[in-house]
């Protein structure tokens, strides 16, 4: 009979890159040019808030189709209307000094889109999220607050848990309720005006692709 032998690979084979994490300072004391330079070539979504990287968990392949279905509905209402431009993530935006997040579909206005850099947008004048089943205050709190802060005019809450759709808007530099429907009817952007989703639809392409 034959031996089969079993092959253990040397610790540093198989543990976590130690070497390339430490050509980066710690949390807290990361700067914004060492936050754009990891995310360049990253292939995972990373936030930036003083000095620290949050790197977010994968999306499911539903939060997916329904970001998807989002920014190509958004962009075909834009796009024959010469509106401006909508993309979905990872776009950069920074949203305060020291702080960076990428929403899962952003549209900037034509007046102002000429005038954003390559690498990150300035700011940006909708931002939709899909919430995450992981950490929904993300979304829901911490989202609302950092995006109203920052000036965006209108913050779609898309939430696949209840099916419920809030499209916010942003008076007074806060958020109030401008549409919202839970698993039928009509939400309507209060920014692109005639720009109307079926709720329905958005969360029936998350399931049917």
């Amino acid at each position: 009979m034959a031996t089969i032998r079993s092959t253990v690979l040397p610790a540093f084979e198989i543990g976590p890159a130690w070497e390339i994490a430490r050509l980066f300072p710690n949390q807290g004391y990361i700067s914004e040019g060492d936050y754009l330079r990891l995310t360049d070539h990253s292939r995972r979504l990373a936030e930036f808030t003083d000095g620290k990287i949050e790197v977010l968990p994968m999306p499911t392949v539903e939060h997916q189709r329904i970001v998807l279905y989002l920014v190509n509905f958004v962009r075909a209402f834009i796009l024959p209307r010469n509106l401006g431009e909508a993309l979905m993530a990872g776009v950069r935006v920074k949203t305060a000094d020291r702080q960076y997040r990428e929403p899962d579909v952003v549209f900037l206005r034509k007046s102002r889109a000429l005038k954003q850099g390559n690498r990150y947008w300035e700011s940006i004048d909708l931002a939709m999220e899909v919430v995450s089943e992981d950490d929904p205050d993300r979304d829901l709190i911490e989202k609302r607050r950092d995006y109203a802060a920052a000036g965006i005019a209108e913050y779609w809450i898309v939430d696949p848990r209840d099916q419920s759709i809030k499209v916010l808007q942003l008076k007074r530099g806060k958020y109030a309720v401008h549409s919202e429907a839970k698993r039928a009817g009509q939400v309507r952007s209060a920014l692109l005006k005639g720009f109307t989703a079926d709720v329905a639809a958005v969360f029936a392409a998350g399931k049917n692709g």
